[in-house]
């Protein structure tokens, strides 16, 4: 065959190949097709459901935690509306995930050293008892954040990073319970941050209502333990001391004023214990406006005036 009948040929081959995927691509187009939409002729319903889950701690008058209670002990009020209590737990078992921070500012070098041990001997203690999927976070914060070990039940990757630790710069204590949160929002069970400081907040781009927000949405319980280097008022920072104390209550957490070694110890024993012993309880908010991200007001009683309950004071709607 000549060079033309080839070229002639092989254009025909060409085009027998082209028609052939031109089908195809109809062919399959037609196996894909979307199915015709119904007619719109049935109304459709969505049903929100979001279980709001709140850790909850209850003292008696001496202090004492009490973990005997029943559900039916409780009172939940969303926004100023009762809600039913539909999980309920006594001791809860939860997987714990916390968050330690440690103050690393040039304030607390003095300190520093005695802390280092006291957070050593509670990690050993949180692993040796309770989930066997509790794990913690190191992070260290001076003029910045610096996450020292993620979360893991790693003991020797956090003693390697606790005794690199030194004191320098200004203190970005809100900085750092707000990259905290982040951390802990979307890990499963509980979440912990416990903040070793000596009080105040000097370097930090966020602000109180941040931190405060971030801690929030992640449904962390915030435990500060406040060094204070001083005991009397001059020259402490009672206003970020105070700001702690805050942010403790509005998360269910408590505020810890230990003074040496031995009451910094006992700080995290107590901590560790309440950890142990909280109730958890649940509900689907009813009756209550649905405003995505909006803040609701949630607040947990108890008919016996004598008990403190220790709870957080809201959550953020997803």
């Amino acid at each position: 065959m000549g060079r033309s009948g080839w070229m002639v040929s092989g254009t025909i081959n060409c085009w027998r190949c082209v028609s052939l995927g031109l089908l195809s691509v109809v062919f399959l187009f037609g196996q894909f097709k979307p199915a015709d939409p119904k007619p719109d002729d049935t109304p459709n319903f969505s049903v929100k459901v979001s279980l709001v889950r709140l850790l909850v701690s209850v003292h008696d008058a001496s202090g004492a935690l009490l973990t005997n209670l029943n559900k039916e002990d409780f009172k939940v009020l969303d926004s100023g509306k009762p809600q039913t209590i539909s999980v309920f737990e006594r001791n809860t078992s939860l997987p714990l995930s916390v968050a330690v921070l440690i103050d690393t500012s040039g304030s607390t070098e003095t300190s520093l050293h005695y802390e280092v041990s006291s957070i050593q001997h509670f990690l050993s203690t949180l692993l040796q008892g309770g989930n066997p999927q509790d794990a913690f976070a190191l992070y260290s914060f001076n003029w910045r954040t610096n996450l020292e070990a993620d979360f893991s039940r790693n003991e020797h990757r956090a003693d390697r990073a606790l005794h690199a630790l030194h004191g320098e710069g200004g203190t970005s204590l809100y900085d750092a319970v707000y990259l905290a949160s982040d951390s802990l929002v979307h890990r499963e069970g509980r979440h912990v941050m416990i903040v070793v400081t000596d009080g105040g907040d000097t370097t930090s781009y966020k602000q109180y209502p941040d931190a405060l927000a971030a801690a929030q949405r992640a449904d962390a319980v915030l435990y500060p333990i406040i060094v204070v280097p001083i005991n009397a008022d001059a020259g402490r920072n009672t206003g970020g001391e105070h700001a702690l104390v805050t942010l403790a209550q509005s998360t269910g957490g408590k505020a810890f004023y230990p003074e040496g070694a031995d009451q910094l110890n006992t700080a995290f024993a107590d901590i560790l214990h309440e950890l142990r012993t909280q109730y958890l309880i649940g509900f689907y908010p009813q009756d209550v406006p649905e405003r995505v991200h909006s803040y609701h007001a949630v607040n947990v009683q108890i008919p016996r005036p004598a008990l403190r309950i220790s709870a957080r004071s809201g959550y953020y709607e997803p």
